[in-house]
């Protein structure tokens, strides 16, 4: 089986190399190209030239990893974006999250945790530490909307805040993959919600779900 295609957008080299060559000793994984900024991204970016995954770094010279994931989830919805960071990008990192992006490393993490963000987005899941996971509950300050969900979008929304991937939520619900995606596309539409971490969060917020 083909390694899944990296992508490494950082504006700092020797960190860039670092990573790389990091990610180049997983199994299944192998850095496609990098690049120092999102201008560089969107000219290397080309329809045979398609990372499955980019690790996309938040500040950053000429257009910095916020304008990046925006131009990303407008042009290029079906590549997953994991943001590289500190502690010290918080809010940035939030909006980030709010936007859909997939997942979210520190800089100075283990290798193994780089590891396993990649096997977790890879796998259509996604990948917070803990602390940002407690911090977008904490920030989620969205009222509860009288929204009406049918029994069914409600079952979903119970099961996607579990740690069951959707196959597993399909075969759960007695239903196909492909409704399954029906299900999530009508609750990102009636929320206005774009990521799975932004319907557990609604779930969360409106008691549907508990911790």
């Amino acid at each position: 089986m083909a390694n899944i295609p990296i992508a490494l957008v950082d504006d700092h080299r020797l960190f860039r190399s670092g990573i790389a060559s990091l990610i180049n000793d997983f199994n299944g994984f192998s850095v496609l190209f990098e690049a120092g900024n999102g201008e560089e991204l969107q000219n290397k970016l080309t329809p045979k030239v398609r990372p499955r995954i980019i690790l996309l770094d938040i500040n950053m010279p000429v257009m910095d990893g916020m304008a990046t994931a925006r131009w990303l989830q407008d042009k290029h919805p079906d590549i997953a974006v994991i943001i590289l960071s500190m502690f010290g990008d918080a809010e940035k990192v939030l909006e980030m999250v709010k936007m859909g992006v997939k997942g979210y490393l520190l800089k100075d993490a283990e290798p193994h945790e780089f590891e396993q963000a990649l096997q977790k987005v890879s796998q259509d899941e996604v990948y917070y530490p803990e602390f940002v996971t407690r911090a977008l509950i904490n920030n989620y300050n969205r009222e509860p909307e009288l929204i009406k969900l049918n029994a069914r979008e409600l079952e979903f929304l119970k099961l996607a805040g579990t740690e069951m991937t959707y196959k597993e939520i399909a075969d759960e619900m007695c239903i196909s993959a492909r409704t399954v995606d029906g299900y999530r596309d009508q609750l990102f539409e009636k929320l206005q919600i774009k990521s799975r971490v932004g319907l557990v969060l609604y779930a969360i917020k409106n008691k549907l779900i508990s911790l």
